[in-house]
């Protein structure tokens, strides 16, 4: 039982940074904040998407350390049309887009905490 409510607790914690907000919010967003917009692409069933909802953006200190420098949205490929003409081979994968609406930087695969903020860090 604990472990069920531990599970449900994690991922209503992932979705602090990932509002759940659509592309066309996060424009809007965007024009207030001129924050880059990250998009988290993912499947249903990923698991290595499952992983990063749970040991990255489940992480309170890493979920204000994203939204501070960026819009979060996450897109489902099985619920949601790719703005862009976004194609991606697997999940997650991530774009950072900027208020032209260029991808500065595509960021594919799943990462723990540490890479992805280093990863993440320097994008502007």
């Amino acid at each position: 039982m604990n472990r069920i409510v531990l599970a449900l607790l994690m991922v209503v914690l992932s979705l602090s940074a990932f509002e759940l907000k659509t592309y066309e919010s996060a424009l809007a967003q965007q024009k207030k904040t001129n924050k880059l917009i990250m998009i988290e692409v993912v499947r249903e069933g990923c698991h290595y998407c499952e992983d990063m909802d749970r040991d990255v953006f489940a992480n309170k200190e890493m979920s204000e350390w994203i939204a501070k420098r960026f819009i979060p949205i996450k897109i489902s490929l099985n619920k949601q049309d790719l703005p862009l003409g976004l194609k991606v081979t697997f999940t997650p994968t991530f774009y950072f887009v900027d208020k032209n609406q260029k991808i500065v930087k595509k960021i594919p695969g799943a990462w723990n905490m540490e890479d992805f903020k280093s990863l993440t860090q320097k994008i502007q």
